[in-house]
C-alpha cells in the first residue's frame, strides 16, 4: 500500500494540479479529487486559495473526505473545517476515528464546535443530523430595514439564506418564516414580522426521519423547512438540496438491497474485492440455504414426478411466475410505505386489493400456458401424452394459484417487515422469489394431485 501511495504522489504533482484546478467549479474539483489517493487530494487542497479549498469540502460528493482531512497538517485544515458549514463538518467528523476526531473538534473556535457537536448528538437517520444551524434569524421587533441589513452582515456565513426566520424576542420561540423576496419587496420601515405571511410556518422535530422532511418539501414546495424543539425554539433547518443528497444515498441503499445484498458505502469501481465478497456473501448463501427447501419440497414429490415426468418440464415456468408476482407487488408496497401512500393499518385493504390482482394476472398467464401446450401438441412440436388437456389444465390452475399467492405474499412482507422495526426494503426480490419457489412446487403438485389422479397420478 506504501508503495502504490508513493508511485502514484510522484506522479501526480499537487501544486501544478491545484494551479489548474484553482479556476474550476468545486463539483469538478471533487470529481478530480475523487480520482485520487487521500494523501494526494489532501496535498492538492493545501495548494489551493482557502475558499476554494473550503467550497470543495463542503461538497456531499466528495469522497473519503475523513481520510484527506486527515492527512492535512492539523494547522491548516482547522481554517477550512471554520470555514465549512457546520452541517457538513458533522459528516466529515462522522468518518474520522478517535482520537483524531477529539482534537480537530477542541481546535474549532466555540460557536462552531457548539454547533458541531450539537449536530453530532441526533442519530444518523434523523432531520436533526442532516439540518444546518446557519441560518438567518432575527427579532420580530426589528424593522424590514434592519432585517435587510443584517442579512448583508452575515450572508457570508450562512449555508443558504433562502428565508428569514422571525423569532420571539423573549421565548426565542419561532413565529414566521419570511420568504427573502417579501422582505426584498416590503416596506423598509415596516415590521419584520408584518411583512410575512400570518400563518405559522411549516416546521419538522429534530428527532423526526429524513423521510419526513423530504415529503414536507416536496408536499408544501419548499426550499428549506425550519426544525425546532419540544418548546417551540429554532434550532436548525433543512434545505432542498441536503435533502435530495439524502434522497440519492437512501434510494442507492435500497436498490442495493432490493438486489439482495448489503448496500455498499462507496462507488461499485472504489469497492474492494473484499469488501464486495463481505457485502454480497451473507445474503447469496442465506437465499441458498432458503433454496435447500425447494430441493426437500421435491424430494417429497419423488414418487408423483417419476409417475409424471411432464410436470418437470413446467417447473422452472411455475416458479418464476410466483416470484415475479411476488417481486411486482413487493415493489409497489416498498415505495408506497415510504412515501405513506399506505399505512400499517391498511394491510387488510392492501390485501383485498391484491387477492382478485392476483386471481387476474394468474387466469392470463394460466390461459397463456395453456395455450402453449395445445398448440405445441396440436403442431406435434412435443408430445405430452394422452393426458395433456390434464396437464394443460394443471398448469393453468396452478399458475392462478401461485400468482395469486406470489402477490399476497409479496405485498404483506413489507408491512410485517415494518411492523418488527426493519426497513421494508430488506424485502429483497431474490428472498421473495425463493420464499414464493417453495410455496410454489406444494401448489403445483398438490393441484396436480387433485387433476391427474387416477390417470398420470
Amino acid at each position: 500500500m506504501n508503495e502504490t501511495t508513493t508511485d502514484t504522489e510522484e506522479m501526480v504533482d499537487p501544486a501544478a494540479l491545484a494551479v489548474r484546478l484553482a479556476e474550476e467549479l468545486p463539483a469538478d474539483i471533487v470529481e478530480e479529487l475523487n480520482e485520487q489517493i487521500p494523501q494526494v487530494g489532501a496535498a492538492i487542497l493545501q495548494n489551493l486559495p482557502l475558499d476554494t479549498a473550503i467550497a470543495v469540502l463542503d461538497t456531499p460528493a466528495l469522497r473519503d473526505a475523513g481520510e484527506i482531512i486527515e492527512a492535512i497538517p492539523r494547522d491548516r485544515v482547522v481554517p477550512m473545517l471554520t470555514g465549512m458549514s457546520a452541517d457538513r463538518v458533522a459528516d466529515v467528523f462522522h468518518e474520522l476515528d478517535e482520537p483524531v476526531r477529539s482534537d480537530l473538534l477542541a481546535r474549532l473556535d466555540t460557536e462552531t464546535k457548539a454547533s458541531v457537536r450539537q449536530l453530532l448528538k441526533y442519530p444518523e437517520e434523523s432531520v436533526g443530523s442532516l439540518m444546518t444551524t446557519e441560518f438567518v434569524s432575527v427579532p420580530a421587533t426589528w424593522s424590514v430595514a434592519q432585517t435587510l441589513q443584517h442579512v448583508r452582515m452575515v450572508e457570508r456565513s450562512r449555508e443558504t439564506v433562502y428565508a428569514i426566520y422571525v423569532l420571539d424576542p423573549r421565548s426565542k420561540v419561532l413565529l414566521r418564516a419570511l420568504p427573502l423576496r417579501r422582505l426584498i419587496t416590503a416596506d423598509p420601515n415596516a415590521s419584520v414580522l408584518a411583512a410575512g405571511p400570518t400563518r405559522r410556518p411549516v416546521t419538522i422535530s429534530p428527532d423526526a426521519s429524513r423521510d419526513d422532511a423530504t415529503r414536507l418539501i416536496s408536499k408544501y414546495d419548499l426550499l428549506a423547512v425550519p426544525v425546532v424543539d419540544g418548546t417551540g425554539q429554532l434550532v436548525g433547518i433543512v434545505t432542498v438540496d441536503d435533502v435530495i443528497d439524502a434522497i440519492v444515498e437512501r434510494q442507492t441503499e435500497e436498490v442495493q438491497r432490493f438486489g439482495g445484498m448489503e448496500a455498499i458505502d462507496e462507488p461499485y469501481m472504489d469497492t474492494g474485492f473484499a469488501q464486495m465478497i463481505r457485502k454480497r456473501a451473507g445474503w447469496l448463501c442465506a437465499l441458498f440455504v432458503s433454496e435447500m427447501l425447494t430441493t426437500s419440497a421435491m424430494q417429497g414429490f419423488q414418487g408423483e414426478l417419476e409417475r409424471a415426468i411432464v410436470l418437470t418440464l413446467f417447473i422452472p415456468l411455475i416458479m418464476s411466475s410466483g416470484g415475479n408476482s411476488g417481486s411486482q407487488a413487493t415493489s409497489l408496497l416498498i415505495r408506497a410505505l415510504a412515501v405513506r401512500e399506505v399505512q400499517l393499518v391498511d394491510w387488510w385493504r392492501v390485501a383485498l386489493r391484491e387477492l382478485p390482482t392476483g386471481i387476474v394476472l394468474g387466469s392470463i398467464l394460466g390461459v397463456i400456458g395453456i395455450a402453449r401446450i395445445t398448440l405445441w401438441q396440436t403442431f406435434e412440436l412435443y408430445d405430452y401424452g394422452p393426458y395433456w388437456p390434464l396437464v394443460a389444465a394443471t398448469v393453468g390452475a396452478t399458475l392462478i394459484g401461485i400468482v395469486t399467492f406470489g402477490s399476497i405474499v409479496g405485498s404483506m412482507l413489507p408491512f410485517v417487515l415494518r411492523a418488527a422495526g426493519f426497513d421494508p426494503a430488506a424485502a429483497s426480490a431474490p428472498f421473495v422469489a425463493t420464499l414464493v419457489d417453495v410455496t410454489g412446487l406444494v401448489i403445483y403438485f398438490g393441484v396436480a394431485a387433485l387433476i391427474l389422479r387416477g390417470t398420470l397420478l
